[in-house]
């Protein structure tokens, strides 16, 4: 059954999104190097496996296999003609597995940045951004996409032109950021400022957030720092950190611990929870029995989440007292 993602949240569930993407991929093959969008054409069961594993996981969302698939990323592969195709077929085969599903569930077109620097840092114009993530959605429109699911941005200006290509399109949109640098993203954008980058788009998103990152404790943070946003709040984090083994990219988080992380995110007011980077189904099947069987709580202090969950990684120590002192008035 088809649905919207704001008909989803208007029924005040705590909504579910998937887990990660590549990272299961590289479990069942992928190779370093090999981009993950052109599975769609060699081994779309893969794929479509991925998404059915995620759904009898519980999630309510699932994101397209489309995160690099814009001109300026796929030619790293000479690849940029594909971005229309591989962006509809991925739509499509995320369509089918929604469609199949006993309930209803929303296929989030995933848009990632460009990997490119804007002017004057960079050579990436308004324009140019805006027409690449334009061509993109389009193909995710076309081969079924609910929501664009704008994801791991660090700049407002990468985040304005994705969203103006979504309405360019017609698509309802949500907006999370990764704030992976001392609590700010890469290009200092503050959690607390996101919805402020917003505030001039003739559409506003359904939702924003945070996404991947550094590990739960910080995004948890980062959620909190987004407390009085007029738009309903998503958290997709990490699945603990990452270390290698040997030559193996290995996440430290257990299902116990996403379960936890789930836990303290509802509490801490987040509409929309999922896992990022290491998150497997087996991680967002815990994290589903833990908001389906939460009670709700105060909103987590900082003590509560490193109690929880482990230290703090790398936010910094502006952001950390700013987030208690947030913490704190929520509870008088």
């Amino acid at each position: 059954m088809r649905t919207a993602l704001s008909t989803l949240l208007a029924t005040h569930r705590v909504l579910l999104a998937d887990g990660a993407t590549g990272t299961n991929y590289f479990l069942a093959g992928l190779t370093s190097g090999e981009p993950p969008e052109f599975w769609t054409v060699d081994r779309p069961e893969d794929v479509m496996d991925l998404h059915r594993r995620f759904v009898e996981a519980g999630a309510d969302i699932i994101l397209t296999n489309t995160f690099g698939c814009n001109p300026h990323r796929l030619k790293l592969h000479n690849a940029q003609d594909r971005t229309y195709d591989l962006a509809k077929g991925a739509a499509g085969l995320a369509r089918k597995v929604a469609d199949a599903a006993p309930r209803p569930v929303v296929v989030a077109g995933a848009v990632g940045p460009t990997g490119e620097l804007f002017e004057p840092m960079g050579a990436l114009t308004h324009a140019d951004a805006a027409a690449s993530f334009t061509l993109e959605m389009r193909g995710l429109r076309d081969g079924g996409a609910d929501v664009a699911w704008i994801e791991t941005m660090s700049s407002t200006e990468e985040v304005n032109a994705a969203a103006q290509a979504a309405t360019a399109v017609g698509l309802p949109y949500v907006v999370t950021c990764s704030f992976d640098t001392a609590g700010r993203t890469m290009m200092g954008l503050l959690p607390g400022s996101l919805a402020e980058a917003l505030s001039a788009q003739p559409v506003a998103p359904v939702a924003i957030g945070a996404n991947c990152g550094v590990g739960a404790s910080d995004i948890l943070v980062s959620l909190l720092e987004m407390q009085g946003s007029p738009h309903a709040l998503v958290t997709k984090g990490n699945c603990g950190i990452p270390h290698f083994v040997g030559t193996e990219c290995v996440y430290s988080g257990t299902p116990e611990l996403m379960a936890r992380y789930a836990a303290l995110a509802v509490d801490a007011g987040a509409r929309i929870i999922g896992g990022c980077c290491g998150t497997t189904p087996a991680h967002l099947a815990a994290m589903r029995k833990a908001i389906d069987e939460h009670t709700p709580r105060e909103r987590p202090t900082l003590e509560a989440i490193v109690s929880q969950i482990g230290p703090l990684t790398n936010t910094a120590p502006s952001q950390t007292k700013s987030a208690e002192r947030r913490s704190r008035r929520t509870r008088t």
